[in-house]
């Protein structure tokens, strides 16, 4: 319980994850923003494979992977805040059921490689699952994986209700004229923002 409770409020504490997913959601609606925060908290099992097989301490300490890393996930979230401005004015209503699956698959990806790609979860996922390993009961690595899952049950929980309360917002907003465009920047400048603190200031 004591590994919950502390789950709960790092991932309640404001942060990247908790942004991307608030201003999606009120961008694009509630049910864009539900997929997209699924997705982000299941990108917690990448980096729970990660620290189980070790590659996390790697990456934590050769300065070249952990900035490979760094500029992959800051030139993505850059692409993704480009490609919200980028839409501004172009958004169409999608009417087939097939083109808004198609959408919500794209939505799905971007939330799960957002989140994949952050290197500081990356170390917090070192850092902080293996302080509740028990090394006398054996079978660390299996612990480490257990507790990652946790943790992602959890995200997803907390993030979905983030997701579903401002998606509502979202829907509300976005039926007023020009409340749409300005939801997308908004939700772009946030992307942006995030790219540019990952690459510059970690």
């Amino acid at each position: 319980m004591g590994f919950l409770g502390a789950a709960v409020l790092i991932t309640l504490a404001p942060g990247p994850d908790n942004l991307m997913v608030l201003s999606h959601s009120l961008a694009k609606g509630r049910r864009q923003g539900l997929v997209f925060a699924v997705a982000c908290a299941l990108g917690c099992l990448n980096h729970t494979l990660l620290a189980v097989l070790g590659v996390s301490a790697f990456i934590a300490a050769s300065p070249l992977a952990f900035g490979l890393l760094k500029l992959a996930g800051g030139v993505y979230l850059l692409y993704l805040g480009w490609q919200a401005w980028a839409s501004v004015g172009k958004r169409l209503e999608l009417q087939q059921s097939q083109q808004f699956t198609d959408s919500l698959v794209l939505t799905f990806r971007r939330g799960l490689i957002a989140n994949a790609l952050n290197p500081k979860v990356v170390l917090f996922f070192l850092a902080f699952l293996p302080q509740f390993v028990r090394v006398q009961q054996g079978a660390v690595g299996w612990q480490i994986a257990w507790f990652g899952v946790l943790f992602t049950l959890q995200a997803m929980l907390i993030f979905a209700g983030l997701a579903y309360f401002s998606g509502s917002l979202g829907q509300y907003l976005g039926r007023r004229p020009g409340a749409a465009a300005c939801l997308e920047r908004i939700a772009g400048t946030v992307f942006i923002g995030l790219g540019l603190r990952l690459l510059l200031f970690l």
